[in-house]
């Protein structure tokens, strides 16, 4: 019996397929992608997750870049950038950048390897459930490639205050890009689905069809611990979030999003003069420098993104009640969109963090972090939980209720 797999965002079941090197399946009901196939064996995976972290602690250890401004120079890496953050009293700035950029990025990268180890070796932990319930809860907040990006929008902006030096770090910062983003294909169901390849956990729909695992995707029948037989956890009757938490929470974004805006983000100090910057100054700014490419980034990441996502949810919230699968199958396509631009929003916090860092020059320069930042971040998470908690699968149900089709398609 070939194993089945369950669309996240419709719950439409399929037969799980081979789809051929480099290919991928698509939901026949709402077009999502279900998953993908690279050309590269397990144990080549393997090593290039092995890459990946040192890698990463290239990028993390040494200086990003030197710079040099009248006979003063700095070399600044990423942890003493968060550092610089702390001592400056800017705490909460500084736990955040700090999770999202450093913390989170590791723990996906160890976590992930570790798996993709275990089941190379055909030998699974007896808390692969837990580990990987983990690694599927953490991974939209890991944003390492966001801060990719902030570094060369940082590195921009700092030119006109210092002569700067590319250092070993921007290199491995810039190859961590290309190697997460593959590396991150692997996410928790994925790790589900090589090791039921590789037989050593129960095969998806083998015991039965009626519900759906959200935590490792596992379709089965009812079971009377209301656990899930393969990775143990709880299998609740209502749909995951409910309307009014996803409410309160685009409420409250909506509301951090006013002061995120209208306060400076960040204070520049030099010998001749003081001035406050907004977001959308800082966007100004890179266009009169000539770098368009750049203020066209910072702008759809931190002026157009969250506006939209704010708007997106809201509109699916009010548009709750679907009028045919050809609406709803738009409405999950730009709930998916929603879902796969939350984190870059996150773009003009790391760089306010790095350029305070970067114009550290006691009597000549100085950055300091502004009030918008932390408001500015606080839109981004809640967002994101927003999002998190909407259930494109609602709409699905409704339409499924209303028009009876051959075969239930259970949560």
């Amino acid at each position: 019996m070939r194993p089945l797999i369950a669309c996240p965002h419709c719950d439409t079941l399929h037969v799980r397929l081979e789809p051929g090197v480099r290919g991928r399946a698509d939901c026949s009901c709402c077009g999502a992608v279900l998953y993908r196939r690279g050309w590269l064996s397990l144990d080549q995976w393997v090593a290039l997750g092995w890459t990946c972290l040192a890698v990463f602690a290239i990028a993390q250890w040494f200086p990003i870049v030197r710079l040099s401004v009248q006979g003063l120079e700095l070399s600044l890496t990423y942890w003493q950038a968060l550092r610089l953050c702390w001592d400056r009293g800017y705490y909460g700035v500084s736990i955040m950048t700090g999770l999202a950029g450093f913390w989170l990025p590791l723990l996906q990268i160890a976590l992930t390897l570790w798996v993709m180890q275990a089941i190379a070796s055909r030998r699974l932990p007896p808390d692969l459930g837990p580990t990987l319930r983990l690694l599927g809860r953490l991974a939209p907040w890991s944003m390492a490639t966001v801060l990719i990006l902030a570094i060369l929008v940082s590195v921009v902006k700092i030119a006109g205050l210092a002569r700067l030096q590319v250092e070993p770090g921007m290199l491995g910062f810039l190859a961590l890009c290309f190697l997460l983003t593959g590396l991150g294909r692997w996410d928790a169901r994925a790790l589900w689905r090589q090791a039921e390849d590789a037989g050593l956990v129960p095969v998806s729909g083998a015991q039965g069809r009626g519900r759906v695992c959200d935590a490792c995707g596992c379709v089965q029948a009812a079971q009377v611990s209301g656990l899930c037989l393969r990775c143990g956890a709880a299998m609740g009757h209502a749909r995951h979030g409910s309307a009014t938490q996803v409410w309160a929470l685009l409420l409250a974004a909506a509301v951090f999003y006013i002061p995120a805006n209208v306060l400076p983000i960040m204070e520049v100090r030099t010998v001749m003069s003081r001035s406050e910057h907004t977001i959308l100054g800082g966007v100004i700014e890179l266009w009169r420098y000539g770098s368009w490419d750049l203020a066209i980034i910072v702008f759809v990441a931190s002026v157009l993104v969250p506006v939209t996502k704010l708007l997106a949810l809201a509109f699916l919230l009010l548009r709750d009640r679907p009028l045919d699968a050809r609406i709803q199958r738009q409405r999950t396509r730009l709930y998916a969109a929603v879902e796969f631009v939350g984190q870059w929003s996150m773009l003009d916090v790391f760089v306010v963090v790095l350029m305070a860092a970067m114009a550290n020059f006691p009597g000549l320069s100085r950055i300091s972090v502004g009030p918008a930042a932390l408001n500015f971040g606080a839109v981004v998470v809640l967002t994101m939980a927003a999002a998190m908690r909407y259930d494109p699968r609602r709409g699905w149900d409704a339409l499924r209720d209303a028009r009876p089709v051959k075969e239930t398609h259970g949560h």
